[in-house]
């Protein structure tokens, strides 16, 4: 019998209108099972100076609208309506916030935020033990509710209509990870931040597994 990640994996779907409004869209998706869990640490805290660190760096030479994989997102936020100011990609949000310090959250999230600046790739987690169903990437109708904080302060918030819709704590123990990417970012650059991922997850504890996929466009 199927194993639930196997499952899980198998049946994700990505909307035929993802791919219309961008032809070059894939993802990764990576599900990782038995992780320790646990607070921010010596572990993250070091990956997550190496990402400020990367981040400054290429911010030295360049405006963050510049990076070229910022800017593919910021083009494709565009795309469907989104006011490029206000909505971000959650690698454009880290890489404006690593000149002041990128944020400590725990553990895990630490890890994947930092590869995310390191591969500049955007990283979404989802705690598998309170997911419901299988991922599917469509476009949001406007009225779907997302958690984020302004100010330190927790608030609920509605996407624009359009907007292309895809909570891990201490405690988590399983977690699909979903990297996105658009040109130039590429099979290969996928693939190696996983592999990376996997092997920082693995140093963590025993017995860590994972399973993965890449879906894109079907030529």
């Amino acid at each position: 019998m199927p194993m639930f990640s196997q499952l899980l994996l198998e049946n994700a779907k990505i909307a035929p209108e993802i791919f219309t409004l961008r032809p070059d869209y894939r993802a990764l998706l990576l599900v990782v099972s038995n992780i320790s869990p646990g607070p921010s640490d010596s572990i993250s805290e070091a990956l997550l100076q190496q990402a400020e660190i990367s981040a400054r760096a290429a911010l030295s030479t360049q405006s963050v609208t510049e990076i070229s994989h910022v800017a593919a997102w910021r083009d494709t936020y565009k795309a469907f309506g989104a006011k490029p100011k206000k909505e971000r990609s959650s690698l454009e949000s880290l890489m404006r916030r690593a000149e002041a310090g990128l944020p400590r959250v725990n553990r895990l999230t630490d890890i994947y935020n930092a590869l995310s600046v390191k591969f500049q790739i955007p990283f979404g987690g989802e705690d598998l033990d309170k997911y419901d169903g299988v991922p599917v990437l469509v476009r949001a109708k406007g009225n779907e509710p997302f958690e984020t904080s302004v100010g330190g302060e927790k608030v609920t918030e509605f996407p624009p209509e359009g907007e292309v819709v895809t909570g891990i704590t201490e405690d988590t123990t399983r977690v699909l990870f979903i990297m996105d990417a658009l040109e130039p970012c590429d099979d290969a650059n996928l693939e190696a931040a996983a592999d990376e991922l996997v092997e920082v997850l693995k140093s963590l504890g025993p017995g860590v597994s994972e399973e993965r996929r890449i879906m894109k466009r079907e030529s």
